[in-house]
């Protein structure tokens, strides 16, 4: 007799307007109003709508202004990343609970591999209700859950399971499932491959599967071709892959008003550094690849970085590097709607570091030191004396809009 399996084994598990639900967690006044969470400043955009303002046409990403118009009732919530990611430790604690394959895709949504609990449940559905079942009662969140035999097809399934469903593609259907959908719901198909297969007649997932794959290259080229070609026969070959930590850490900030010139490019790159400095040794890890991110008023956006010979938690260095690429950039004058800062190439702060000939133990020692003062005191207790300006309010009490998290 066979052994019983789970045959679609595959869940993507997606929180339903997360960061409003978590809003809602803390506050029972916002139930059943149309709410966003986002920026409540002049170029604030929305982050997460709850399903009462998206019918009235409010999405995610949308400006703030122009969600307020559609929506005239709207409650705006400025965002708490801090608290989503409290939250959303719980939630990938519970997924971990059932299953150590679990491939966090960000703080909201994440794919399980649960082939392994066939001796526990008869099938993806029961996996999927007591999934379910335990954030609702250990988190307090709505979930929807996508079953398949494949990622891209659990994903799909996700999107049809909202709000606070279940959606199954047996093994089997695939192709019947596949055959109906618009071209545009296969991953990687966006505008332009769009208009590209219109103009050959191709509309749905179905047409596409009967071209020559052929006939597709010289349209698409190559890697785009066989891709989708792939895909549209239901075939998607990557897994389930644990996570081993955060990829990078970054801060980002989007100004109400344009900032401009070198000296307060530089400022607001200081207290950038700082900040990602102090997640970082929060976090216990240190980065080789430092990243500077500007956006220009016109949505232009540019990237530099550079790769040091050994990594680092100290914003001392961190902010040399950025001093670099912002020089390299060219942009030094320019008005600039979006600053960041990102370290990458992570390892453990207590890994073996390469020596540096310039030295740097005793700033490693004064970074230990601040952290204990901030860690007893608030953050705002010392900071670089260049940010420390009459006036002006202390990083702990005034959190950048935007900023990234861990």
């Amino acid at each position: 007799m066979p052994e019983h399996r789970i045959t679609e084994p595959i869940l993507h598990v997606d929180m339903d307007a997360f960061f409003v639900e978590v809003e809602r967690l803390d506050d029972e006044r916002l139930r059943g109003r149309p709410v966003v969470v986002g920026g409540v400043g002049r170029r604030g955009v929305v982050a997460s709508a709850s399903y009462e303002a998206r019918a009235a046409g409010v999405y995610s990403a949308m400006p703030m202004g122009i969600a307020r118009r559609l929506c005239p009732g709207l409650t705006v919530v400025p965002t708490r990343h801090e608290r989503y990611g409290e939250i959303s430790e719980q939630v990938f604690a519970v997924f971990e609970d059932f299953t150590p394959r679990v491939e966090g895709l960000s703080m909201d949504e994440a794919f399980l591999d649960i082939g392994g609990l066939r001796r526990h449940y008869r099938d993806a559905t029961t996996v999927a209700e007591a999934i379910r079942a335990r954030i609702r009662n250990r988190v307090g969140l709505p979930a929807s859950v996508g079953a398949a035999t494949t990622l891209y097809l659990a994903k799909m399934a996700s999107g049809r399971a909202k709000p606070d469903g279940i959606h199954v593609i047996g093994e089997g259907t695939e192709q019947a499932f596949l055959q109906r959908l618009p071209v545009h719901e296969l991953w990687g198909v966006g505008k332009a491959t769009r208009k590209r297969l219109a103009a050959i007649g191709i509309e749905t997932v179905g047409e596409l599967g009967q071209v020559p794959l052929n006939l597709l290259r010289f349209h698409l080229g190559e890697a785009s071709a066989s891709r989708i070609h792939r895909l549209a026969h239901g075939v998607d070959e990557r897994v389930v892959t644990p996570d081993t930590g955060a990829k990078s850490i970054s801060v980002e900030q989007t100004y109400g008003n344009d900032i401009e010139g070198t000296e307060v490019l530089r400022t607001e790159l200081l207290r950038h550094c700082d900040r990602v400095a102090w997640r970082l040794r929060r976090a216990g890890l240190a980065g080789r690849t430092v990243s500077l991110k500007i956006r220009l008023p016109d949505f232009t956006t540019v990237t530099r970085s550079e790769t040091l010979p050994a990594s680092t938690d100290v914003a001392r260095d961190i902010y040399r590097v950025c001093g670099r690429l912002l020089d390299r950039s060219g942009l030094g004058e320019f008005p600039v709607r979006l600053l960041g800062v990102a370290l990458s190439g992570l390892q453990r702060a207590d890994a073996p570091r390469q020596l540096s000939v310039q030295g740097g133990e005793g700033w490693d020692d004064l970074s230990d030191t601040v952290d204990s003062i901030r860690l007893k005191f608030g953050r705002g207790a010392v900071v670089p004396a260049r940010l420390r300006t009459p006036g002006s309010e202390t990083p702990d009490r005034v959190p950048a809009p935007g900023d990234g998290g861990l």
